[in-house]
């Protein structure tokens, strides 16, 4: 991978990791479209670059939302010193995401070797990102019945302990690349009656203890014998990649006050099906 390389895939991964349009699958299709034949997507080392990309993704969702975060980590804190839970807003929306992230962090481990011989193929990639669309527009549908049957939209802070789990389990589904993190747990929270405004912030706070998590894990890999050389481009790649993904989320944050994820889902199964159709012709590999 040279160093041009790098930083376009952390640009790329910085902004497509919180756009509901997968970052994995982009980080697959990008390199199969431009021919980058010289990255080889199934070694160890490439994944672990990609994983610690996140890493700038995640400080940077943790210092968007740094006075959530503050008073989230505190209000867990003092539950758990005062040894029963309370009617505090940020205390319920904090346990609420630990309950979120299990799930994710079960499969990820169990899964882990699988979606690893996943990131060789351009076709899969590029199936899953048309599965993605369709997904958007399966959480549109949802959203207009929601409407339709006139039931109040519900705040983070009212869900329930088994509908953080079931979102924590859409986002479980973003390991396979072409499934976007971000679009699966804004269709599960808006499968839960969530607003699109408000399943977008759970989303993102869900976001970042998975992504942070993710990439600590994978550091050590940058160290191995072989992978030095990564390392230096992962880090500016982190910042690269961080600075996207700042800009990204303040983009969003107030797209979702008005707009919805059916911009996102064509882009998914248009983009997703010529690249599938490329793939099957050979073209992509």
């Amino acid at each position: 991978m040279t160093f041009t390389q790098a930083m376009t895939l952390a640009l790329l991964q910085g902004v497509s990791e919180l756009f509901p349009v997968s970052s994995l699958g982009h980080i697959i299709l990008v390199p199969a479209v431009l021919h980058w034949n010289n990255i080889d997507r199934s070694d160890p080392t490439f994944l672990a670059f990609v994983v610690v990309l996140h890493l700038g993704t995640a400080l940077a969702l943790v210092l968007f939302y740094r006075k959530e975060w503050w008073a989230i980590v505190s209000a867990l804190l003092r539950s758990v010193v005062r040894g029963r839970l309370s009617s505090e807003r940020d205390e319920r929306v904090g346990w609420r995401l630990v309950v979120g992230t299990i799930p994710v962090g079960i499969i990820g481990v169990i899964a882990q070797d699988p979606v690893r011989r996943l990131f060789a193929s351009a076709s899969a990639a590029a199936a899953f990102l048309v599965v993605n669309g369709f997904v958007m527009f399966l959480g549109e549908y949802l959203r207009r019945r929601q409407h339709a049957a006139e039931r109040a939209s519900r705040t983070i802070a009212q869900m329930s302990y088994a509908q953080s789990v079931g979102v924590g389990i859409a986002q479980a589904f973003a390991l396979l690349p072409g499934i976007s993190r971000s679009g699966a747990s804004i269709v599960g929270g808006l499968f839960c009656d969530l607003d699109h405004e408000e399943a977008a912030h759970y989303s993102f706070l869900l976001a970042t203890p998975v992504i942070l998590a993710a990439a600590l894990l994978e550091i050590p890999r940058l160290t191995a014998p072989g992978a030095h050389l990564a390392a230096l481009e992962a880090i500016l790649g982190a910042i690269l990649a961080g600075i996207a993904a700042y800009l990204s989320v303040a983009f969003l944050t107030r797209y979702f006050k008005t707009n919805d994820l059916r911009p996102f889902g064509w882009y998914c199964v248009v983009f997703g099906a010529i690249c599938l159709v490329l793939a099957r012709m050979g073209v992509l590999t």
